[in-house]
């Protein structure tokens, strides 16, 4: 017999075997129990929890195979005993046999909770760079993933959070975390005080109470920080099913100072539409449509980069290229006027805020020939390259 930890303050357990004999010892102690036969797939006892313990359950099953979980109050009445039951099936390790293998939110909620236990998740920080100087104009922040968690990728991660119901918990907890290390790594007197990093958040969290606008501000000034520093970029594993409310979101962080970016644009739900509707002062486009934009074949890559930067230019925005990899494509991105680009040619991410790396035959071929004000005001070249 297997079961887990039981939690104080519990008010039913739920019971699932395969052996009628124990359901039958079980219904004789406990007349008041439901016992639910489930088909062919064995049978559930629901008790009180001071009834149905495991001391009772393990006296009586013997070496039967069984599951015992609590019933958790907080789930809602209609799913909670599902749940359970759920549970109380994998408890039991006879799951895949009868064809009630872990499913795709018990498996989440496993993994969201192995995140949330984890202790040495960090935050690294990816130069993001001006095409047209080849300095670092900001920092991407980039949650990296304790050793704990195998080999689950951050991706992985966020899908789990969506799948179980919790992306506002986790983009908070990865928010605080990553606030408290922008303030660390930010000092006082060595000019870290005009550095401005990118922070990711689902659009789910940013429509969340615990993200409006006036209150992420104060966390961010409480740290140390000025919203100014803060650009809040949107990411696009989920679609963004309420535009107007996060449009009005997006608007009151802008009063307060933050940027806002669309994250993998060309890749994911935001169309040209739901990116005007947003209004952002800076669109990433996506590695896919960046990679390989060089080659001479790449004349459908290349057209989508120029649609995006006159894009870009009408609504007031401004455009970073992921995922640079080679000097092929970053000299077509800074032909096609892309104003930053980011990616491993530039720089990879490390603990602290590094420069990118110096390319010298690139530096060589940029001309400044004309000057552009940025969101924030700040004053940049706008490169021509020559062949």
């Amino acid at each position: 017999m297997r079961f887990v930890r039981t939690r104080q303050g519990v008010v039913e357990r739920l019971l699932w075997t395969r052996d009628s004999r124990v359901v039958a010892q079980l219904n004789k102690h406990l007349p008041a129990a439901e016992v639910i036969e489930l088909a062919d797939s064995g049978w559930c006892v629901i008790a009180a929890a001071q009834d149905l313990t495991q001391e009772l359950v393990a006296r009586l099953s013997k070496d039967a195979a069984c599951g015992l979980t609590d019933v958790d109050p907080a789930e809602p009445e209609a799913r909670r005993y599902m749940v359970a039951l759920g549970r109380a099936v994998q408890i039991s390790a006879l799951g895949d046999r009868i064809g009630m293998g872990e499913t795709p939110e018990i498996a989440s909620r496993k993994v969201m909770s192995l995140f949330f236990a984890c202790q040495e998740h960090h935050v690294e920080f990816q130069p993001i760079v001006d095409l047209g100087t080849l300095k670092a104009h900001e920092w991407e922040c980039l949650f990296r993933l304790s050793p704990g968690m195998g080999s689950k990728t951050i991706g992985e991660v966020v899908e789990a959070s969506l799948q179980a119901n919790r992306p506002v918990d986790f983009d908070t907890y990865v928010v605080e975390a990553t606030l408290t290390r922008i303030s660390q790594v930010v000092e006082p007197g060595s000019g870290g005080r005009r550095m401005r990093f990118g922070v990711n958040c689902l659009p789910t969290s940013l429509l969340a109470p615990s993200f409006e606008a006036e209150g992420f501000a104060e966390r961010v000034r409480a740290v140390g920080l000025s919203p100014s520093q803060i650009i809040v970029e949107c990411t696009e594993q989920q679609a963004i099913h309420d535009v107007p409310r996060l449009k009005k979101q997006v608007r009151a962080l802008r009063r307060l100072g933050f940027g806002f970016a669309v994250d993998d644009a060309g890749a994911g739900y935001a169309s040209f539409t739901v990116i005007a509707a947003l209004e952002p002062t800076i669109i990433k486009i996506d590695k896919e449509i960046v990679q390989g934009v060089g080659n001479k074949d790449a004349e459908a890559k290349k057209a989508l980069v120029e649609a995006f930067v006159s894009f870009s230019r009408k609504i007031g925005a401004q455009t970073v290229a992921e995922g640079i990899e080679n000097r092929r494509d970053l000299l077509a991105l800074q032909d096609r006027e892309v104003d930053f680009g980011q990616g491993y040619l530039l720089g990879r991410s490390s603990r602290t805020p590094v420069q990118p790396r110096h390319l010298r035959d690139v530096e060589d071929r940029t001309q400044v020939i004309a000057t552009v004000a940025g969101w924030d005001g700040a004053v940049r070249p706008r490169v021509a390259s020559g062949h």
